[in-house]
């Protein structure tokens, strides 16, 4: 659906509301729209504060409120993750050939970050945040482009005390008036038009528009077992512990390939595999929860850690199902698959990664 609909709908509300008289007059159709229903899709926020509901959000909420709604695709830090926007960023580059409009750069109205969160974010689940959690959200964005101090609380109270690095950067469209009247069928140019029309730039070659790329499947070990790497070393003075090899399953490897495209957002997995939101997951099956170093996983992980919490297949398929019901301050925003089928497959996946 598109995020001009409801306000579509509610010009179109208010308008046959006005006409309604004649209108029903003269085709016996529809009613006047009720006050309440009016006031349902009515959410938009002006400039000047008009909409506002009372409320407030705090930087610190924010992040937290961010990190689980919308850092999957934005970034934890609002830098934009692979060609998903970027909120952060961007400053003194209006100029230049390629600039980054961000909210920090480029958004001249606070208003339009706090309506559009509200109506259209977090992604799949719109209108789903409470107005504290959407204030805490924005002053969550407006500290990543350090327009705010990381104790700041934003309010309908303090709102439009906040001030937009770009908000001189807009002039008052007044074409109507200047320029439409000069094109005119008595005046208008009709020569030296080129005679032919073709398309020069698609969106995928200017490389705006985000793309599915697929990891190639790991090789396969010669007698179609892999082993579980070890969470950590043995003490020197004790035994090395052995290990069972797991069975690998290379057509159901091959299925789940197909189901780790709903994970590649935020995880990498193979050779030259990069963190990303979320750890590269090489080497998962078998190890030490929070075992990649340079990752900054949520307390609850690095709790799970110190109490020696591995990732096993009967661990790694609950995470997988409902990863908040395990883990509820995990940062991982996915909601779970909700297929067995596709878990025993994305899990067999993951076991060719274990080295």
């Amino acid at each position: 659906m598109s995020k001009f609909l409801p306000k579509l709908i509610l010009t179109t509300a208010l308008s046959a509301t006005l006409a309604m008289p004649a209108f029903a007059e003269k085709l016996g159709l529809g009613r006047a729209a009720l006050p309440e229903e009016i006031a349902a899709w009515n959410h938009d926020i002006s400039p000047n504060g008009d909409g506002l509901p009372i409320g407030s959000g705090s930087v610190e909420d924010g992040e937290m409120i961010f990190s689980e709604n919308c850092a999957v695709c934005h970034g934890e830090f609002a830098e934009g993750v692979d060609n998903w926007p970027k909120l952060a960023g961007g400053d003194g580059t209006l100029a230049d050939k390629d600039p980054l409009k961000t909210v920090g750069s480029y958004w001249p109205y606070l208003s339009t970050v706090y309506d559009y969160v509200r109506r259209s974010m977090p992604f799949g689940a719109a209108q789903t945040m409470t107005d504290d959690d959407v204030y805490a959200i924005t002053a969550y964005i407006l500290y990543s482009n350090y327009i705010v101090e990381d104790d700041f609380v934003l309010s309908n109270e303090n709102f439009l005390e906040v001030e937009m690095p770009n908000a001189e950067g807009f002039i008052t469209d007044d074409r109507a008036e200047t320029e439409y009247t000069i094109f005119t069928e008595d005046n208008a140019c009709y020569e030296n038009c080129k005679e032919t029309v073709e398309i020069t730039k698609r969106a995928t070659v200017l490389d705006v528009t985000p793309e599915e790329t697929t990891q190639p499947a790991a090789e396969p070990v010669a007698d179609e077992t892999v082993q579980v790497a070890m969470a950590e070393e043995a003490p020197a003075e004790e035994a090395p512990v052995e290990v069972a090899a797991v069975a690998f399953d290379e057509a159901l490897a091959a299925e789940g390939e197909g189901v780790f495209k709903k994970c590649k957002a935020c995880h990498q997995v193979g050779e030259g595999a990069k963190n990303r939101t979320g750890p590269v997951l090489n080497g998962v099956l078998g190890a030490t929860i929070g075992h990649v170093e340079d990752f900054k996983y949520s307390n609850d992980f690095l709790d799970a850690r110190e109490e020696g919490f591995t990732w096993t297949e009967e661990n790694l398929t609950a995470y997988l199902h409902r990863p908040k019901a395990m883990f509820p301050r995990t940062k991982m925003s996915f909601a779970g698959l909700k297929s067995d089928d596709d878990i025993a497959a994305v899990i067999e996946y993951l076991k060719a990664t274990t080295q």
